[in-house]
């Protein structure tokens, strides 16, 4: 496959806009980076083919370069040391090989397919740090079919990442009428996003750069704005969110209770449950295990949130499945508009496709998990409707593994027949004694 040559422009369709062109010029195309890998100067040239890309593709791609410096350092030795590794990442990038449908090869989908391909290597390759801002594939999708986003939807992330989860989601819709919102607290992360965002043609996405725990940016008329689907997948860890200052919260997200400092999962689905749409929002959020479980303040929230009838489904999750690896996880949904009395455990860590190093799901585990979903399927040894009675009678622990349990029934005890072996060898046993004790005392004389 030819790399981008200078001067390419490339058709990509806008979201509910006509067809736009992005541009790329001269001094910005990778053919030119490439012919300028050797020169001393080659941090400098690359900051400003990549500025030459944002003028000529504004306003899409405005302010996404402007944190990003290739040119660091002004001694000697790590300029040279820092010269060697742009050349490398360069030639690396140039050697790349594609896995793309022949169908796609001359589509307007090669650039954003690229684009996808390349941040998915890289969230490979960062271990857990990747998890930060790339939701595997197969997970987005199986979120997109669980939350089933409709025509004119909004569709906000408040954790955006590089945006992949979003687009997956929005991806089941079938067309452009749809508008993505997000907020991402990390300003390299924001712009993969933006640029994520644009190479896959929506334009009208509107993404924030900020901490959305503690400033959140979608808000209108000193209000938050509310979304058709809310969805993310949270850091599973993090060393403070700003509990201490939750209580003061002037759009009142925590009153179901406050989380632990160091665990901000109930503070995310606390934000994402206040900003879905009243009456019918749909919201979708991974989350590791403890969160079923764990006492104190998520307790309470947990309470509150079944008590208001707001959980619709559990779905316990293969282990390996993201990059941050040995961390299982669940899916919580839960309905603003929810019409049942009862919550859809589905217990799916045994089906997988194993990996060296990461596990995937396959089509038909996918396809398996929302027909269950969608049809609140009972199957035995994977899934089960359970009533809030019995989720009250285990006091609000969500637990997958409690209400489906997975492993293999054990072998029925017979108490009786073992209590009459253990009655036969006792007696066996004093009868040893008893011969013991005869030849001790033969000995003795």
């Amino acid at each position: 496959m030819r790399q981008l040559g200078s001067g390419d422009d490339l058709n990509i369709m806008q979201n509910n806009m006509p067809m736009r062109r992005f541009v790329l010029p001269e001094q910005g195309a990778f053919d030119y980076i490439v012919g300028q890998k050797d020169e001393p100067d080659i941090g400098v040239r690359i900051n400003k083919a990549l500025q030459v890309v944002e003028e000529a593709n504004k306003p899409e791609l405005e302010g996404v370069f402007r944190d990003i410096d290739f040119s660091k350092g002004t001694n000697s030795g790590l300029k040279k040391d820092r010269n060697n590794m742009l050349k490398a990442l360069i030639e690396e990038l140039g050697a790349l090989k594609f896995n793309f449908p022949p169908s796609s090869i001359d589509s307007k989908c090669l650039i954003s397919n690229a684009y996808t391909q390349i941040v998915e290597r890289f969230a490979s390759n960062a271990g857990k740090k990747g998890d930060e801002f790339y939701t595997p594939t197969e997970v987005g999708r199986l979120l997109g079919k669980l939350l089933n986003p409709g025509p004119g939807n909004q569709i906000c992330d408040p954790v955006i990442g590089s945006g992949s989860l979003a687009i997956a989601v929005a991806s089941e819709i079938g067309d452009c009428n749809f508008k993505i919102y997000g907020q991402e607290s990390n300003r390299s992360t924001w712009a993969l996003c933006k640029i994520n965002m644009f190479v896959h043609g929506i334009s009208s996405a509107r993404i924030e750069y900020g901490d959305t725990l503690n400033d959140p940016k979608l808000v209108r008329n000193n209000q938050l704005m509310q979304f058709d689907i809310v969805v993310a997948r949270p850091s599973f860890s993090s060393n403070s969110w700003g509990a201490d200052r939750a209580s003061e919260d002037q759009y009142q997200r925590f009153h179901r209770g406050i989380s632990p400092k160091s665990k901000p999962d109930f503070a995310f689905i606390s934000h994402m449950i206040e900003i879905a749409e009243p009456g019918h929002g749909r919201v979708g959020v991974i989350v590791p295990h403890g969160a079923l479980f764990r006492g104190g303040s998520e307790g309470l929230i947990r309470r509150n949130l079944v008590d208001e009838n707001l959980l619709d489904a559990v779905i316990g999750l293969p282990e390996r499945l993201f990059y941050e690896a040995g961390i299982p996880a669940v899916i919580l949904i839960f309905d603003k508009g929810k019409k049942t009395n009862d919550v859809l455990f589905i217990n799916a860590s045994k089906e997988f496709e194993q990996g060296k190093y990461q596990n995937k799901l396959a089509e038909s585990h996918i396809e398996k998990i929302v027909k269950t979903f969608r049809e609140r399927l009972s199957l035995k040894k994977y899934s089960r409707n359970v009533t809030l009675q019995e989720i009250w009678d285990n006091e609000y622990n969500l637990n997958v593994s409690r209400y489906v349990n997975v492993f293999e029934d054990e072998q029925e005890i017979d108490a009786i027949t073992i209590e009459r072996e253990i009655e036969s060898i006792e007696r066996e046993l004093q009868c040893v004694r008893a011969e013991m004790q005869q030849h001790l005392g033969k000995l003795s004389l």
